[in-house]
């Protein structure tokens, strides 16, 4: 399957409205709620362009992962950028339809190179100790476990802890593609094919 990231816009509001919707249920099952408010359209609105703002300023980038169609499959961002040590904070969330078809895998390796290109040097991420798949993405595309929390929390009936990773970005990798995570086309391309 083809896919690409694009930078959130504003004409993205009422699509990504309905795929959050559509995958509420799912998406909590592994995340924390975001409240029924979040799903109120009038709310939504407000926060998507609080987004937008926040993504101008440069403190993150939001990213749509869409297939060739430009339909939306998930979302994937780097979030609470330090400019000064030039680290973000990874998220990212797939539709129930797309998963375990490697999107978010291949979504990952387009957004390093992307962010690369930004001057992040480090990018952070943190997922729960149940979430093995995200677990395995992550190590897939470089990152180093950095560590798990003792602080436990509940989440629909279990008890977690967050699992923490890092990716350092040396200055000498320019490209993905000197770390051969991605052939010279997808690179130029900006876009992933299996």
């Amino acid at each position: 399957m083809n896919i690409f990231i694009e930078k959130l816009d504003v004409t993205d509001a009422e699509d990504l409205f309905n795929f959050e919707l559509e995958n509420r249920t799912f998406f909590e099952e592994m995340v924390p709620t975001r409240g029924d408010e979040y799903y109120n359209p009038e709310t939504f609105k407000k926060r998507h362009e609080t987004l937008l703002e926040e993504q101008v300023k440069g403190g993150s980038y939001f990213y749509l992962i869409k297939d060739k169609d430009s339909s939306i499959l998930g979302r994937i961002n780097l979030v609470d950028i330090d400019e000064s040590q030039k680290i973000g904070y990874l998220g990212y969330r797939v539709g129930q339809a797309h998963t375990g078809k490697g999107i978010a895998n291949k979504a990952l390796k387009i957004l390093v190179e992307t962010v690369t290109n930004e001057d992040v040097k480090q990018i952070k991420a943190k997922t729960t100790t149940n979430n093995i798949a995200s677990q395995r993405i992550l190590e897939k595309n470089g990152f180093e476990r950095i560590g798990t929390s003792s602080e436990e929390f509940e989440m629909n009936g279990q008890r977690l802890s967050f699992v923490y990773y890092a990716l350092n970005i040396s200055s000498s990798w320019t490209t993905m593609e000197e770390r051969n995570f991605l052939p010279n086309s997808v690179v130029k391309q900006g876009f992933m094919d299996d």
